[in-house]
Parts: C-alpha cells; sequence; structure tokens
C-alpha cells in the first residue's frame, strides 16, 4: 500500500475499493502484485515505469481510466506535463495516431483538473 499511495496517492486507493466489491482479489493483486512487487523493483525509478506504463496504455488503446490513473501518478512522481506530453506523442509512431490522440486527450482533462493548462514549451 505505501508504493501504491507514493505513486497513484488517493487514485489508487479508489481503483482497489473500486474493486471491493466485485472483485476483491483484484484490488488485492493491485496493490500486492502490481505495487508491491513491480512497481517497488528498485531497477527503474518510478518516474520511468510511469513513462513505461503510458506508453503501453496509450499503445493498448482502450485504458482512458487507467492513463487518467498513471498520467496523475506520473506528475506525482516528478514528470512533467510537457514530458508526458511528449511521451504520449512518441506513442504515435509506434501505436498510431488515434491511439496517440486519445491518450493525449485524457492527459488534457488531468492537467485542467490540476490547474496545469495551457502548457508552455511543449512541441
Amino acid at each position: 500500500m505505501k508504493v501504491l499511495e507514493q505513486v497513484d496517492g488517493e487514485a489508487g486507493q479508489r481503483v482497489v475499493d473500486s474493486l471491493a466489491d466485485t472483485s476483491p482479489e483484484l484490488g488485492h493483486q493491485v496493490v500486492a502484485w502490481a505495487f508491491g512487487e513491480m512497481y517497488a523493483r528498485p531497477e527503474l525509478p518510478p518516474r520511468d515505469r510511469q513513462l513505461v506504463t503510458l506508453g503501453v496504455l496509450a499503445a493498448l488503446g482502450g485504458c482512458e481510466i487507467e492513463l487518467e490513473v498513471h498520467i496523475n501518478a506520473a506528475l506525482n512522481v516528478g514528470l512533467t506535463p510537457v514530458e508526458i506530453s511528449e511521451a504520449l506523442l512518441h506513442t504515435a509512431v509506434y501505436a498510431g495516431m488515434p491511439r496517440s490522440v486519445n491518450a493525449t486527450l485524457v492527459a488534457k482533462k488531468v492537467f485542467g483538473a490540476r490547474g496545469l493548462l495551457p502548457l508552455t514549451n511543449a512541441a
């Protein structure tokens, strides 16, 4: 839970709580495996893990809920809005323009909610 709180903050707890009445075991696995095992590994710092996560979620498509949580997490671990936007732009090369646009629109929602718009120094 400590790693989940550090990375996702309240949003991570909301995800776990949202699973409690349907699949509490899945909520447990989010905490125990995804954050207790994978995110806690020291080989990549949290900001790098979030960059990888954003790229994968954007490439998969249909992961807007998860992207919202992880864009917030990326901000929580020190990525800037410009870095996040650049990472999502880069996904267009490998995952296609529609997925990059969809992910960027999720980022816009998060940035707006956090008072981070308009971006400056964006390419």
